[in-house]
Protein backbone atom coordinates (compact mmCIF):
# COMPACT_ATOMS: atom_id res chain seq x y z
CA UNK A 1 0.00 0.00 0.00
CA UNK A 2 0.59 3.53 -0.71
CA UNK A 3 -0.19 6.95 0.84
CA UNK A 4 0.28 9.79 -0.42
CA UNK A 5 -0.59 12.87 2.32
CA UNK A 6 -1.76 16.30 1.55
CA UNK A 7 -1.71 15.80 -1.92
CA UNK A 8 -3.40 18.90 -3.86
CA UNK A 9 -5.87 17.57 -6.50
CA UNK A 10 -7.15 19.97 -9.75
CA UNK A 11 -10.33 19.33 -10.17
CA UNK A 12 -12.56 21.10 -12.93
CA UNK A 13 -14.06 23.87 -11.25
CA UNK A 14 -11.28 23.89 -7.73
CA UNK A 15 -7.94 22.51 -5.83
CA UNK A 16 -8.51 20.10 -3.06
CA UNK A 17 -6.41 18.85 -0.74
CA UNK A 18 -6.93 15.14 0.11
CA UNK A 19 -5.24 11.92 0.81
CA UNK A 20 -5.01 9.16 -1.61
CA UNK A 21 -4.66 5.52 -0.76
CA UNK A 22 -3.46 3.46 -2.93
CA UNK A 23 -3.07 -0.68 -2.73
CA UNK A 24 -3.61 -3.47 -4.67
CA UNK A 25 -2.72 -1.09 -8.08
CA UNK A 26 -5.91 0.64 -7.27
CA UNK A 27 -6.98 4.04 -5.71
CA UNK A 28 -8.64 2.63 -2.72
CA UNK A 29 -9.29 6.09 -0.98
CA UNK A 30 -9.12 9.79 -1.32
CA UNK A 31 -10.39 11.45 1.70
CA UNK A 32 -9.13 13.71 4.94
CA UNK A 33 -6.49 12.30 7.03
CA UNK A 34 -6.68 8.92 5.89
CA UNK A 35 -4.30 6.34 8.40
CA UNK A 36 -2.61 3.27 6.80
CA UNK A 37 -0.20 1.19 8.00
CA UNK A 38 1.55 1.16 4.57
CA UNK A 39 4.74 3.51 2.60
CA UNK A 40 3.41 7.69 3.16
CA UNK A 41 4.92 9.95 0.99
CA UNK A 42 4.00 13.77 1.99
CA UNK A 43 2.97 15.72 -1.24
CA UNK A 44 2.65 18.46 0.64
CA UNK A 45 2.66 21.76 -1.78
CA UNK A 46 2.58 19.19 -4.71
CA UNK A 47 0.13 18.76 -7.65
CA UNK A 48 -1.31 15.41 -8.55
CA UNK A 49 -1.52 15.12 -11.81
CA UNK A 50 -3.18 11.79 -13.85
CA UNK A 51 -0.11 9.82 -15.62
CA UNK A 52 0.20 11.69 -19.00
CA UNK A 53 -0.33 9.82 -22.06
CA UNK A 54 2.14 9.96 -24.98
CA UNK A 55 1.04 8.46 -28.60
CA UNK A 56 3.70 8.92 -30.40
CA UNK A 57 6.90 7.19 -29.12
CA UNK A 58 9.92 5.96 -30.84
CA UNK A 59 11.36 2.98 -28.61
CA UNK A 60 14.10 2.07 -31.03
CA UNK A 61 14.00 -1.50 -29.60
CA UNK A 62 14.17 -4.37 -31.36
CA UNK A 63 16.55 -3.22 -33.83
CA UNK A 64 18.59 -0.20 -32.81
CA UNK A 65 19.12 -0.94 -29.03
CA UNK A 66 22.46 1.44 -29.61
CA UNK A 67 19.79 4.58 -29.61
CA UNK A 68 17.31 2.99 -27.28
CA UNK A 69 15.63 0.29 -25.40
CA UNK A 70 11.96 -0.24 -24.08
CA UNK A 71 13.66 -0.87 -20.53
CA UNK A 72 15.44 2.70 -21.12
CA UNK A 73 12.67 4.40 -22.95
CA UNK A 74 9.54 3.65 -20.93
CA UNK A 75 12.06 4.65 -17.78
CA UNK A 76 12.27 7.72 -18.95
CA UNK A 77 8.56 8.23 -20.10
CA UNK A 78 8.29 7.53 -16.23
CA UNK A 79 10.70 10.08 -15.20
CA UNK A 80 8.90 12.40 -17.10
CA UNK A 81 5.41 11.50 -15.39
CA UNK A 82 4.20 9.41 -18.76
CA UNK A 83 2.30 6.20 -17.49
CA UNK A 84 1.00 4.79 -21.10
CA UNK A 85 3.06 5.10 -25.08
CA UNK A 86 2.38 4.35 -27.86
CA UNK A 87 5.46 3.20 -29.39
CA UNK A 88 6.20 3.87 -33.38
CA UNK A 89 7.01 0.99 -35.80
CA UNK A 90 10.28 1.51 -37.32
CA UNK A 91 12.13 -1.20 -35.96
CA UNK A 92 14.09 -3.97 -37.17
CA UNK A 93 12.01 -6.11 -37.59
CA UNK A 94 9.04 -3.54 -38.45
CA UNK A 95 5.64 -4.55 -37.00
CA UNK A 96 3.94 -5.41 -40.42
CA UNK A 97 2.93 -9.23 -39.21
CA UNK A 98 1.75 -11.08 -36.45
CA UNK A 99 4.90 -12.92 -36.10
CA UNK A 100 7.19 -9.61 -36.16
CA UNK A 101 4.84 -7.75 -33.69
CA UNK A 102 5.33 -10.99 -31.14
CA UNK A 103 9.11 -9.92 -31.36
CA UNK A 104 8.75 -6.72 -29.78
CA UNK A 105 5.81 -7.24 -27.13
CA UNK A 106 7.90 -10.36 -25.81
CA UNK A 107 10.15 -7.18 -24.93
CA UNK A 108 7.57 -5.21 -23.62
CA UNK A 109 6.16 -7.78 -21.59
CA UNK A 110 9.83 -8.28 -20.32
CA UNK A 111 10.89 -4.96 -19.71
CA UNK A 112 8.51 -1.62 -19.72
CA UNK A 113 7.97 0.19 -16.87
CA UNK A 114 4.98 1.69 -17.59
CA UNK A 115 2.11 0.70 -20.14
CA UNK A 116 3.61 0.67 -24.02
CA UNK A 117 0.90 0.13 -27.02
CA UNK A 118 2.26 -0.75 -30.14
CA UNK A 119 1.70 0.70 -33.79
CA UNK A 120 1.67 -1.50 -36.70
CA UNK A 121 3.15 -0.45 -39.45
CA UNK A 122 1.13 0.38 -42.67
CA UNK A 123 2.58 -0.78 -45.40
CA UNK A 124 5.27 -3.97 -45.27
CA UNK A 125 8.86 -3.18 -43.86
CA UNK A 126 7.31 0.86 -44.58
CA UNK A 127 8.72 0.88 -47.49
CA UNK A 128 5.14 1.91 -49.30
CA UNK A 129 4.83 -0.55 -51.51
CA UNK A 130 2.69 -3.31 -50.11
CA UNK A 131 -0.07 -3.36 -47.34
CA UNK A 132 1.18 -4.84 -43.79
CA UNK A 133 -0.73 -7.75 -42.55
CA UNK A 134 -3.42 -4.72 -41.24
CA UNK A 135 -6.52 -7.18 -40.47
CA UNK A 136 -4.61 -9.79 -38.63
CA UNK A 137 -2.87 -7.00 -36.64
CA UNK A 138 -5.41 -4.80 -35.39
CA UNK A 139 -6.48 -6.56 -32.44
CA UNK A 140 -2.86 -6.18 -30.95
CA UNK A 141 -2.56 -2.83 -31.48
CA UNK A 142 -4.41 0.76 -31.11
CA UNK A 143 -3.06 2.80 -34.37
CA UNK A 144 -1.76 1.67 -37.63
CA UNK A 145 1.50 3.80 -38.95
CA UNK A 146 4.32 4.29 -41.22
CA UNK A 147 5.30 6.97 -39.22
CA UNK A 148 9.25 8.68 -40.50
CA UNK A 149 7.71 8.37 -44.18
CA UNK A 150 4.66 9.61 -45.63
CA UNK A 151 2.89 7.18 -47.56
CA UNK A 152 2.95 8.55 -51.16
CA UNK A 153 1.35 5.42 -52.82
CA UNK A 154 -2.22 7.00 -53.00
CA UNK A 155 -4.16 3.65 -54.66
CA UNK A 156 -2.61 1.99 -51.53
CA UNK A 157 -3.55 4.60 -48.91
CA UNK A 158 -6.53 4.57 -50.20
CA UNK A 159 -7.12 0.63 -49.48
CA UNK A 160 -5.97 0.88 -45.89
CA UNK A 161 -7.98 3.85 -44.99
CA UNK A 162 -10.77 1.63 -46.10
CA UNK A 163 -9.71 -1.41 -44.08
CA UNK A 164 -9.02 1.17 -40.89
CA UNK A 165 -12.97 2.13 -41.71
CA UNK A 166 -14.14 -1.48 -41.52
CA UNK A 167 -12.36 -1.83 -38.44
CA UNK A 168 -12.79 1.52 -36.49
CA UNK A 169 -8.88 2.03 -35.71
CA UNK A 170 -7.16 5.25 -36.51
CA UNK A 171 -4.16 5.75 -39.20
CA UNK A 172 -1.66 8.04 -37.53
CA UNK A 173 0.08 10.15 -40.79
CA UNK A 174 3.39 11.14 -41.27
CA UNK A 175 2.28 13.76 -44.16
CA UNK A 176 4.64 14.17 -46.31
CA UNK A 177 4.86 14.92 -49.95
CA UNK A 178 7.36 12.69 -51.83
CA UNK A 179 8.18 16.25 -54.27
CA UNK A 180 9.01 18.61 -51.46
CA UNK A 181 9.59 16.64 -48.57
CA UNK A 182 10.74 18.81 -45.53
CA UNK A 183 10.34 22.16 -46.54
CA UNK A 184 6.51 23.65 -45.28
CA UNK A 185 4.49 22.93 -48.42
CA UNK A 186 5.85 18.91 -48.37
CA UNK A 187 4.07 18.80 -45.16
CA UNK A 188 0.44 20.55 -46.24
CA UNK A 189 -0.01 19.36 -49.90
CA UNK A 190 0.11 16.13 -48.34
CA UNK A 191 -2.45 16.93 -45.50
CA UNK A 192 -5.01 18.67 -47.89
CA UNK A 193 -4.65 15.72 -50.29
CA UNK A 194 -4.92 12.89 -47.66
CA UNK A 195 -8.03 14.96 -46.17
CA UNK A 196 -9.53 14.74 -49.19
CA UNK A 197 -9.26 10.78 -49.50
CA UNK A 198 -10.05 10.37 -45.75
CA UNK A 199 -13.41 12.33 -46.30
CA UNK A 200 -14.43 9.67 -49.26
CA UNK A 201 -13.45 6.75 -47.44
CA UNK A 202 -14.98 8.58 -43.75
CA UNK A 203 -12.12 6.67 -41.54
CA UNK A 204 -10.73 8.36 -39.00
CA UNK A 205 -7.46 9.61 -39.47
CA UNK A 206 -4.90 11.43 -37.26
CA UNK A 207 -2.01 13.58 -38.21
CA UNK A 208 1.24 13.52 -36.40
CA UNK A 209 3.29 16.45 -35.26
CA UNK A 210 1.59 19.18 -37.20
CA UNK A 211 3.52 22.48 -37.66
CA UNK A 212 2.04 24.61 -40.56
CA UNK A 213 -0.53 27.05 -40.39
CA UNK A 214 -1.56 25.76 -43.76
CA UNK A 215 -2.17 22.00 -42.41
CA UNK A 216 -3.63 23.65 -39.58
CA UNK A 217 -5.70 25.36 -41.52
CA UNK A 218 -7.16 22.72 -43.76
CA UNK A 219 -7.85 20.25 -40.87
CA UNK A 220 -9.63 23.09 -39.02
CA UNK A 221 -12.36 23.07 -41.53
CA UNK A 222 -12.71 19.42 -42.20
CA UNK A 223 -13.61 19.32 -38.51
CA UNK A 224 -15.86 21.85 -38.79
CA UNK A 225 -17.46 19.58 -41.68
CA UNK A 226 -17.74 16.99 -38.96
CA UNK A 227 -15.01 14.70 -40.16
CA UNK A 228 -13.24 11.93 -37.56
CA UNK A 229 -10.00 13.86 -38.33
CA UNK A 230 -7.46 15.31 -35.34
CA UNK A 231 -4.14 16.08 -34.70
CA UNK A 232 -1.29 16.33 -32.30
CA UNK A 233 1.51 19.27 -31.84
CA UNK A 234 4.85 18.49 -30.43
CA UNK A 235 6.33 20.24 -27.46
CA UNK A 236 9.46 21.60 -30.02
CA UNK A 237 6.91 23.04 -32.59
CA UNK A 238 5.75 24.74 -29.90
CA UNK A 239 7.92 26.46 -28.05
CA UNK A 240 11.11 26.67 -29.78
CA UNK A 241 11.24 27.93 -33.76
CA UNK A 242 13.71 27.72 -36.86
CA UNK A 243 15.79 31.17 -35.62
CA UNK A 244 17.26 28.81 -32.95
CA UNK A 245 18.97 26.11 -35.24
CA UNK A 246 22.50 27.59 -35.64
CA UNK A 247 23.42 24.19 -37.23
CA UNK A 248 23.10 22.00 -34.07
CA UNK A 249 22.15 19.02 -34.44
CA UNK A 250 19.99 18.76 -31.46
CA UNK A 251 17.48 21.31 -33.30
CA UNK A 252 17.49 19.07 -35.79
CA UNK A 253 13.83 16.97 -36.61
CA UNK A 254 11.25 16.05 -38.95
CA UNK A 255 9.39 17.88 -39.30
CA UNK A 256 11.59 20.88 -39.21
CA UNK A 257 11.29 23.37 -36.95
CA UNK A 258 9.23 26.31 -38.50
CA UNK A 259 9.04 30.29 -38.75
CA UNK A 260 8.06 32.15 -36.04
CA UNK A 261 4.35 32.84 -37.03
CA UNK A 262 3.99 29.17 -38.03
CA UNK A 263 5.27 28.11 -34.25
CA UNK A 264 2.71 30.64 -33.00
CA UNK A 265 -0.08 29.24 -35.49
CA UNK A 266 1.05 25.77 -33.41
CA UNK A 267 -0.22 27.25 -30.29
CA UNK A 268 -3.31 29.10 -31.55
CA UNK A 269 -4.09 25.70 -33.44
CA UNK A 270 -3.51 24.11 -29.65
CA UNK A 271 -5.70 26.27 -27.91
CA UNK A 272 -8.51 26.38 -30.21
CA UNK A 273 -9.06 22.74 -30.66
CA UNK A 274 -7.83 22.20 -33.61
CA UNK A 275 -5.27 19.89 -32.49
CA UNK A 276 -6.26 17.79 -29.73
CA UNK A 277 -3.79 16.40 -27.93
CA UNK A 278 0.59 16.95 -27.60
CA UNK A 279 2.74 14.16 -28.24
CA UNK A 280 6.68 13.97 -27.51
CA UNK A 281 8.05 12.33 -30.93
CA UNK A 282 10.61 11.26 -28.67
CA UNK A 283 13.40 9.92 -31.36
CA UNK A 284 16.73 8.90 -29.76
CA UNK A 285 19.81 8.66 -31.58
CA UNK A 286 23.27 8.24 -30.59
CA UNK A 287 25.88 10.86 -29.79
CA UNK A 288 28.00 9.74 -32.50
CA UNK A 289 25.07 10.33 -35.25
CA UNK A 290 24.36 13.47 -34.07
CA UNK A 291 27.97 14.33 -33.83
CA UNK A 292 27.54 14.60 -37.80
CA UNK A 293 27.82 17.46 -39.80
CA UNK A 294 23.94 19.12 -39.35
CA UNK A 295 23.29 18.02 -42.98
CA UNK A 296 24.45 14.59 -42.74
CA UNK A 297 23.22 13.40 -39.34
CA UNK A 298 19.42 12.19 -38.19
CA UNK A 299 16.12 14.27 -37.20
CA UNK A 300 14.91 13.97 -34.03
CA UNK A 301 15.43 14.45 -30.31
CA UNK A 302 14.32 13.56 -26.90
CA UNK A 303 11.41 14.65 -25.34
CA UNK A 304 9.74 12.29 -22.93
CA UNK A 305 11.25 13.52 -19.76
CA UNK A 306 10.30 17.05 -20.39
CA UNK A 307 7.19 17.51 -22.07
CA UNK A 308 5.49 18.12 -18.63
CA UNK A 309 7.73 20.91 -17.27
CA UNK A 310 7.36 22.24 -21.14
CA UNK A 311 3.84 22.67 -21.63
CA UNK A 312 3.26 23.44 -17.54
CA UNK A 313 6.24 26.46 -17.59
CA UNK A 314 4.75 27.55 -20.98
CA UNK A 315 1.39 27.20 -21.10
CA UNK A 316 -0.14 26.45 -17.62
CA UNK A 317 1.94 28.60 -15.33
CA UNK A 318 2.14 31.76 -17.86
CA UNK A 319 -1.60 31.78 -17.64
CA UNK A 320 -2.07 30.76 -21.81
CA UNK A 321 -3.96 27.55 -20.82
CA UNK A 322 -5.48 26.27 -17.69
CA UNK A 323 -4.45 22.50 -16.01
CA UNK A 324 -7.85 21.17 -17.11
CA UNK A 325 -6.74 22.16 -20.87
CA UNK A 326 -3.10 20.45 -19.98
CA UNK A 327 -5.06 17.18 -18.70
CA UNK A 328 -7.07 17.33 -22.09
CA UNK A 329 -4.02 17.71 -24.14
CA UNK A 330 -1.93 15.24 -22.33
CA UNK A 331 -4.49 12.35 -21.24
CA UNK A 332 -8.06 12.60 -22.10
CA UNK A 333 -7.84 13.28 -25.82
CA UNK A 334 -4.93 10.59 -26.58
CA UNK A 335 -7.10 8.43 -24.38
CA UNK A 336 -10.45 9.22 -26.47
CA UNK A 337 -8.83 9.22 -29.92
CA UNK A 338 -6.72 5.90 -29.95
CA UNK A 339 -9.04 4.26 -27.19
CA UNK A 340 -6.39 3.88 -24.58
CA UNK A 341 -7.57 3.05 -20.87
CA UNK A 342 -7.91 6.54 -19.23
CA UNK A 343 -5.87 7.63 -16.29
CA UNK A 344 -8.36 9.26 -13.56
CA UNK A 345 -7.93 10.63 -9.73
CA UNK A 346 -10.88 8.95 -8.68
CA UNK A 347 -11.92 6.04 -6.18
CA UNK A 348 -11.63 2.72 -8.21
CA UNK A 349 -9.13 4.00 -11.00
CA UNK A 350 -6.14 2.16 -11.58
CA UNK A 351 -3.57 4.24 -9.96
CA UNK A 352 -2.18 5.66 -12.70
CA UNK A 353 -0.20 9.10 -11.49
CA UNK A 354 2.36 11.39 -11.49
CA UNK A 355 3.10 14.18 -8.40
CA UNK A 356 3.98 17.57 -10.06
CA UNK A 357 6.45 20.41 -7.99
CA UNK A 358 4.97 23.45 -9.85
CA UNK A 359 6.65 25.56 -7.54
CA UNK A 360 10.71 24.90 -7.88
CA UNK A 361 12.10 25.66 -10.62
CA UNK A 362 14.40 22.93 -12.09
CA UNK A 363 17.59 23.52 -14.45
CA UNK A 364 17.35 20.19 -16.62
CA UNK A 365 20.98 18.58 -17.23
CA UNK A 366 22.43 16.11 -19.45
CA UNK A 367 23.73 14.19 -16.51
CA UNK A 368 20.13 13.88 -15.24
CA UNK A 369 18.80 11.94 -18.53
CA UNK A 370 17.83 8.81 -18.21
CA UNK A 371 16.94 8.08 -21.96
CA UNK A 372 20.16 6.07 -23.54
CA UNK A 373 20.20 9.12 -26.00
CA UNK A 374 20.99 12.61 -25.03
CA UNK A 375 20.07 14.21 -28.24
CA UNK A 376 17.95 17.55 -26.34
CA UNK A 377 17.98 20.86 -26.84
CA UNK A 378 16.50 21.52 -23.49
CA UNK A 379 19.52 20.78 -21.53
CA UNK A 380 20.53 24.18 -19.61
CA UNK A 381 16.45 25.11 -19.61
CA UNK A 382 15.03 26.14 -16.18
CA UNK A 383 11.55 24.67 -16.11
CA UNK A 384 8.57 24.38 -13.64
CA UNK A 385 6.51 21.22 -13.08
CA UNK A 386 8.90 18.59 -12.90
CA UNK A 387 7.18 15.26 -11.56
CA UNK A 388 9.24 14.18 -8.58
CA UNK A 389 6.74 10.89 -7.94
CA UNK A 390 5.26 8.55 -10.76
CA UNK A 391 3.21 5.84 -10.16
CA UNK A 392 1.96 3.04 -12.61
CA UNK A 393 -0.43 0.30 -12.31
CA UNK A 394 -0.21 0.96 -8.54
CA UNK A 395 3.76 0.61 -8.56
CA UNK A 396 6.61 3.51 -8.10
CA UNK A 397 8.18 3.83 -11.29
CA UNK A 398 10.15 7.02 -10.55
CA UNK A 399 11.23 8.89 -7.79
CA UNK A 400 13.21 11.97 -7.39
CA UNK A 401 15.74 11.64 -5.16
CA UNK A 402 15.63 14.06 -2.22
CA UNK A 403 12.31 15.52 -2.88
CA UNK A 404 9.76 13.54 -1.55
Amino acid sequence: MILLKNASIITDSDTVIKDILIDKGIIQQIADDIKADCEIIDCSNKVIFPGAIDVHVHLREPGFEYKETIKSGTSAAAKGGITTIMSMPNLNPVPDSIENLKVQQAIIDKDAVINVYPYCAFTKGESGEELADIEELIPYVKGISDDGVGVNNLPLLLKGMQIAKDYDIVIASHAEDALFKYAPRGEYEAVRREIEYAKVIGCKYHFCHMSTKESFDAIRVAQSEGYPITCEVSPHHLFLNEDMINGNSNYKMNPPLRSEDNRNETIKALLDGTACMIASDHAPHSVEEKSREYNKCPNGIIGLETMIPLVYTNLVKTGLATFKQMKEWLVDNPSKVFKLPLNEIKVGAKANLCVLDINKEHTYTTEEIVSKSVNCPYVGMKLFGWPVLTICNGKIVYKMEGEL
